[in-house]
């Protein structure tokens, strides 16, 4: 019995007969009752009675969940009775807002004012403002605190909690909010307070029609106009709280505000400094209408052009082309209207010309030749800058600002910049002495991330010293483990002789006894599936069962498997070593070691006579596999046809067959056999694993891996899925064929939805480049086609391939997406967004000077006429692939 239940119920006969009625009311959860039996006790006889509710209470936190009933019957009169018997507001408001007397309901707050209103008032509002401190359940208890106040009649409190509590309780009964806010006592008082909180009010960021009756912006322009709220007060809010920062969501409630007040030109002017601070940093639409501010300013003469001139530093520096080009827009009509300000203003376009978007540049350039510049040192400072522009404007530049404009010749040819390949990392042996292999097992077990290295060493460690010593090692590996829940005398009657990885193999060092014999889901092993992680599962499993059972029996002297590299792969020449040391020691390879050792040696037909020479079974195995039988199982693709996922549909989109492995079916042992089976990967692996392991199950073959986690890829660009392309950098670093599977897989993570999924992919990508592992034109009519089915999307492509043309690998790009347009330019693909495409391609062959045909379609789009993007992108593509061609012989 804990003390909490000794103290409720030993004291029973002092309890005098008043008490004990309060306390058989409050287990009865007769809140209403309180009061009433409450109020006749007096200062001792509450302190007495909150000894024995703070048991009460005590007792209820004590008990599991399965009293849950119980304890929300109990909590309401608890909160009531305990209340009445503090003495101080500070004690009363802990009492009241405690959390575990909440359990999600609502106050008794009838009771609750009852039982506290023999209090004087200075004592409320003391309670009232410590309710409204307590930031977890302030917005709850609003109602409470408003009553209190207005007992007491003190100033209400405006922390954040009573803010949200106040907005959320207007409207009320259906009335209009504005009509609420007006008969509201508080609400000159709380208004200013909307934007001073740290995250808006959630009132504020509810969406409702600007015309309809709950509309908060439209409220409170309607109340400023009236004059039952300040006007200025908003206005100042608004801008402050804009200037302070946060998301487009944050700030789009404060927006909306401003909006509806409509500011005057007055208004606007007084504020100019704040609208050329909100232009340069404020999400796009705070920054946008910011500009338009500052655009009526200058319209109307009210905005300086020093000013002006600061401003479009910043702003044409924005990603945001709408803003630059609107920007360029104010430029122009200001140097119209007031041609006495070009040496002021001129100067800033030069900023324009380093642009990324060559139609900014253009308009940039246009401005400067419509408004000749007089002054010597503004245009020579316009054509220092002119090497920023595109090659397809620097002859215009010329023209304009004379040959000052002209970039300085280069006679250097392209360079291309591709990272360093990667290159296999030794790993390092298992540990030589007990104590360091100890303290490997202990963290790789007592971790919730492990590499693949220390996974490796900490097994290949245990094996061999449980050969040498498994005494010794069982006697420092005890304390080390002392925590774990199978080696606790309590807990251990769970144990069923199943582990997770290398806890298996620590447990049979230590002898500990399961209650009844394990099963570790043999059964996953024939079980078909289109996930392949069960697979891997199963596998990984099978082998350290096996290194667990050798240690209960005859320990092996080392594993077979235990890579020479990081990534899992095994160099052939080691094998050999380890099978003649086993021969040389008369033992016997374990079946699923020996088969983990074939998945990961690296097929070097130079190996083969020695593991011929070997004159064993394993060797002559050995020689098999580094031949014929150890060959990736051929990958082939086919298209999948629309399917539901959950709620929604996927589109037409490409899936993978992986032939099946006969040496792996017919000769590795049963755990394994389904690595070799012919699969189709058509839907989301729901079980992620570790990737990293899966690539060191098969290091050497890394198109079936790229084949079955395609679907996972293939969400990461469909829907919203995230993480799908973590496996494509180790896949670029791993041995074997780089073939279909993996340049598929490469492609369609090109077009993920979320940006560090497509940066995963760009490394990979790179990485298959510095290794001269990349076929461009397969890459290309990849994304070809998956820019056909709709899987990715053409600015999503381009912010890929932007990110790894900046790296210096224009030439690579370029390669991709000559392969790529096709699709695009012949009608095949939708052609929304092709123009950032071709801008890419436009900023790749300009740099790298590259000399190729022109892609098919390429010439039709050019020749459409017009100014649209597409067409102005396709026709500087042209020019530039026409600028780089040879000069044709005579």
């Amino acid at each position: 019995m804990n003390a909490a239940t000794q103290e409720t119920t030993a004291p029973a006969p002092r309890i005098d007969a008043p008490a004990r009625k309060i306390l058989a009311a409050v287990r009865a959860g007769r809140a209403a009752d309180l009061p009433g039996l409450l109020k006749p006790l007096d200062r001792d006889q509450r302190r007495e009675l909150l000894a024995d509710l703070k048991a009460l209470r005590a007792d209820l936190r004590s008990q599991g969940w399965d009293n849950w009933r119980e304890r929300d019957l109990v909590s309401p009169a608890l909160v009531v009775a305990g209340a009445g018997c503090t003495t101080g507001a500070a004690a009363a408001a802990s009492w009241i807002a405690a959390r575990d007397l909440r359990r999600w309901q609502e106050l008794p707050a009838g009771p609750l004012l009852d039982v506290l209103s023999d209090r004087k008032p200075q004592w409320l509002g003391d309670l009232a403002h410590r309710l409204a401190a307590r930031a977890a359940t302030a917005e709850q208890d609003y109602p409470l605190i408003r009553v209190l106040v207005g007992l007491a009649g003190c100033a209400m409190p405006t922390t954040d909690g009573v803010l949200e509590g106040w907005a959320t309780s207007l409207p009320a009964s259906g009335t209009p909010l504005a009509d609420s806010l007006r008969g509201d006592p508080y609400t000159a008082e709380l208004v200013p307070r909307l934007f001073e909180t740290a995250e808006p009010v959630s009132s504020l960021s509810r969406s409702h029609e600007p015309a309809g009756p709950y509309h908060w912006p439209t409220a409170l322009a309607a109340l400023a106009e009236e004059g039952l709220v300040d006007r200025t007060v908003l206005l100042d809010g608004c801008t402050a709280r804009l200037l302070r920062g946060g998301t487009a969501p944050h700030l789009k409630p404060y927006l909306a505000i401003l909006q509806a007040l409509r500011p005057t030109a007055e208004e606007e002017r007084e504020r100019a400094a704040d609208w050329i601070a909100l232009a340069a940093d404020a999400p796009s639409a705070v920054a946008g209408h910011a500009q338009q501010a500052l655009a009526r300013l200058a319209a109307a003469g009210g905005l300086a052009p020093r000013l002006l001139a600061e401003m479009s530093l910043t702003v044409l520096f924005r990603p945001e082309k709408k803003l630059v080009r609107a920007q360029l827009v104010l430029l122009g009509r200001e140097l119209v209207r007031e041609p006495a300000a070009a040496p002021e203003l001129l100067p800033v376009l030069g900023e324009a010309f380093g642009h990324t978007d060559t139609d900014i540049q253009e308009r940039a350039l246009k401005l400067v030749a419509a408004h000749p510049v007089a002054d010597p040192e503004v245009r020579a400072g316009l054509a220092a800058c002119a090497h920023l522009l595109s090659p397809l404007h620097r002859a215009r530049a010329v023209e304009v600002l004379g040959p000052d404009a002209a970039p300085a010749t280069d006679d250097a040819p392209y360079r291309e910049f591709l990272p360093p390949p990667p290159v296999p990392v030794p790993i390092e042996p298992a540990p030589e002495s007990v104590e360091e292999t100890v303290e490997l097992v202990a963290a790789v077990v007592n971790s919730r991330t492990t590499t693949v290295e220390e996974f490796e060493r900490a097994l290949d460690g245990l094996v061999r010293h449980a050969r040498r010593d498994r005494a010794a090692l069982a006697a420092a590996l005890r304390p080390a483990l002392a925590g774990r829940w199978w080696l606790d005398p309590e807990r251990s009657h769970h144990y069923t002789g199943d582990l997770p990885g290398i806890e298996h193999v620590a447990a049979i060092v230590l002898d500990a006894r399961p209650a009844e014999p394990g099963r570790f889901q043999p059964a996953l092993g024939s079980w078909r599936s289109n996930c392949h992680h069960p697979a891997f599962a199963v596998a990984a499993h099978a082998r350290v069962a096996e290194a667990a059972r050798h240690i209960a029996g005859r320990p092996l002297p080392f594993l077979l498997a235990f890579p020479t590299h990081t990534n899992g792969s095994l160099d052939p020449h080691t094998l050999i070593e380890r099978l003649a040391a086993y021969a040389r020691l008369g033992e016997t390879p374990g079946p699923a070691d020996f088969a983990q050792a074939l998945l990961r040696t690296r097929r070097d037909p130079a190996a083969i006579p020695g593991a011929a020479a070997l004159g064993t079974a394993e060797g002559d195995r050995l020689a098999a596999w580094l031949g014929e039988d150890g060959a990736p199982a051929a990958v082939t693709r086919r298209a999948a046809p629309a399917m539901a996922r959950h709620y929604d549909v996927w589109p037409e989109h490409l899936t993978l067959d992986t032939g099946e492995r006969p040496a792996v079916l017919r000769r590795l042992p049963k755990p394994f056999r389904e690595l070799g089976q012919a699969r189709t990967a058509t839907g989301r692996c729901w079980d992620g694993g570790d990737d990293a392991a899966l690539v060191a199950t098969l290091p050497e073959d890394r198109e079936t891996l790229a084949a079955w986690s395609l679907p996972a890829i293939t969400s990461c660009a469909l829907h919203e899925d995230r993480g799908g392309t973590t496996l494509l950098p180790l896949l670029a670093a791993a041995g074997g064929p780089a073939g279909p599977a993996l340049h598929l897989a490469v492609a369609t993570g090109l077009g993920a939805r979320h940006a560090e999924d497509r940066l995963r992919s760009v490394d990979a990508l790179l990485a298959l480049a510095a290794r001269g592992e990349l076929d461009a034109v397969r890459l290309g009519s990849d994304l070809g086609e998956q820019l056909t089915l709709g899987t990715v999307k053409p600015n999503r492509l381009a912010d890929s391939l932007r990110t790894a043309a900046a790296t210096g690998a224009c030439t690579t790009i370029w390669s991709v997406l000559a392969a790529a347009l096709p699709a695009l330019l012949t009608g095949t693909a939708e052609p929304r967004g092709t123009g950032d495409l071709l801008e890419m391609a436009a900023d790749c062959v300009e740099e790298s000077a590259a000399a190729s045909p022109h892609p098919a379609g390429l010439a039709a789009v050019a020749a459409r006429g017009g100014r649209s993007r597409l067409v102005t992108q396709a026709v500087r593509l042209a020019k530039a692939l026409d600028r780089n061609q040879p000069p044709a012989c005579a």
